[in-house]
């Protein structure tokens, strides 16, 4: 039985991967290893934690010793590694927290899984996923291709970028057996309320400001997160070692426009008059250093692997509206204590 550890398989994107793997591989034993911070929650994948083919393992990436022991005792094949600070906002407050998980972390998966294989890099892989960030700000046109030049703006996107170019030396230095994938922004169910989508619909239902940074015409290229997850089963079975691939939503929009019509689809599922979300819109102070606008190019993954996107923005926001409307119980659960503080601190 082949051995895949996925890190962060408590979060946003990787219970999505999870679900997939230990469901579609019955013939894998899925290992799912989690701090349970505030973004990771449990209770995204209590529907496989009973699975003879799935373990949970709570435990720090940036703790080495506790890293080696596991790759000793389980004899990974395989890592998917999705574990990361991911918040923009968050890494401009504490920039050395994103430096440990995100750097630190992916380093001590590195020298592990080097440790375990004994260079006999045979049916093993190496997964490590990235974001478009890295790659900095676009202009009005253009669009990030696996060829574009570094060029990160935040502390968020300059540790990913740091932890992106430590895999490619250890493929490199090492041989180890990697592949890369950098993606757009993800949208869907069990996101947590502080990226835009999740943190707008838990405002609009209870009646609270819908925070917009500036004038609100940053761009970003949006994926929903189970096209998402089927791009990064395809890539762990079928990419190229050595090779990155981008991964996007060929669906860009700017974020004004699209809190304006997630606030027309909310009022018609709250039976609101129309307009009466929309009124909650604030404008609020620009973070540093925010980047113009993201678009992925995605066609590498389309020619070599032949995915695309399944559904339509409109279809997945759709979804994801019915989603956290039938998961209010999740939705308050999730905003309680160390969030709201964080919330108010940040857009207040």
């Amino acid at each position: 039985m082949k051995k895949i550890l996925i890190t962060g398989g408590a979060g946003f994107i990787g219970s999505h991967v999870v679900r997939r793997f230990v469901t579609k591989y019955s013939n894998y034993k899925i290992y799912n290893l989690d701090m349970l911070t505030y973004a990771g929650n449990l209770e995204n994948i209590k529907d496989i934690e009973n699975f003879e083919n799935y373990n949970f393992i709570k435990g720090d990436i940036v703790d080495a010793d506790f890293i080696n022991s596991i790759f000793q005792e389980y004899q990974f094949d395989g890592v998917i590694h999705l574990a990361a600070e991911s918040h923009v906002d968050r890494s401009i407050t504490d920039p050395l927290a994103f430096v440990k998980t995100n750097v630190i972390g992916t380093m001590n998966l590195l020298n592990a899984s080097k440790m375990i294989w004994k260079d006999d890099y045979s049916n093993k892989r190496f997964y490590h996923i990235s974001t478009d960030e890295v790659y900095g700000t676009l202009g009005e046109t253009g669009l990030f291709t696996e060829k574009t030049a570094y060029d990160p703006n935040s502390p968020y996107s300059a540790s990913k970028a740091s932890s992106d170019h430590f895999v490619r030396a250890y493929g490199e230095t090492y041989g180890l057996p990697y592949v890369i994938t950098n993606c757009s922004n993800n949208y869907g169910p069990n996101h947590f309320p502080e990226k835009l989508i999740p943190l707008f619909i838990n405002n609009i239902i209870n009646n609270k400001p819908l925070p917009v940074y500036g004038d609100g015409k940053y761009t970003r290229d949006w994926l929903f997160v189970k096209d998402h997850a089927v791009a990064i089963d395809l890539v762990f079975h079928e990419g190229k070692n050595h090779e990155t691939y981008n991964i996007g939503g060929f669906n860009e929009w700017q974020n004004i426009d699209l809190v304006k019509l997630l606030c027309k689809k909310m009022d018609v599922k709250l039976g609101r008059q129309q307009g009466d979300s929309e009124k909650l819109i604030t404008y609020v102070k620009d973070r540093p250093g925010h980047d113009l606008r993201y678009a992925i190019d995605a066609t590498k993954i389309n020619k070599e692997l032949g995915w695309k996107p399944s559904v339509t923005f409109e279809e997945g926001l759709e979804q994801t509206i019915d989603w956290y409307l039938s998961n209010e119980e999740w939705l308050r659960n999730v905003t309680s204590g160390e969030y709201q503080k964080y919330y108010e601190k940040q857009y207040s």
